[in-house]
């Protein structure tokens, strides 16, 4: 018995899938982009809405620890942060050329105290 072989690759399917794949993605980032999509959020009570205070930790370029704009020590530091709720937002705002051992130390003990949101100060360049 003899067998030919294919000299050719039928790629109809496989275009047809694509221009499926195609519709749905242009269908649903149009959907997210233009924010077309009707929702009704929920709604909280006041005490719920309210916003946590931000707290801010300072490093500047001498490596000096700052909590809320007041010196101290990374033991006071450490002391400060313990009795705050771990849902508090804390920004940490670091001189860009510290040493990265003192960065590094504070975001550990953060890390420690178990805080859920922690964020980095930068700057945008332009």
């Amino acid at each position: 018995m003899n067998e030919r072989e294919f000299d050719y690759i039928n790629v109809i399917p496989f275009v047809d899938i694509m221009l499926v794949l195609l519709a749905i993605v242009l269908t649903t980032s149009t959907f997210l982009v233009t924010g077309v999509i009707p929702v009704e959020l929920p709604r909280a009570s006041k005490k719920m809405s309210e916003a946590l205070p931000m707290r801010s930790i300072g490093i500047d370029m001498a490596g000096n620890l700052y909590f809320n704009d007041q010196p101290m020590t990374l033991d006071e530091l450490k002391s400060s942060l313990q009795p705050l709720s771990k849902e508090a937002p804390i920004v940490i705002r670091a001189d860009r050329g510290i040493r990265l051992q003192i960065f590094v130390d504070v975001l550990d003990m953060v890390k420690a105290l178990e805080f859920k949101r922690v964020g980095l100060e930068i700057e945008d360049k332009k």
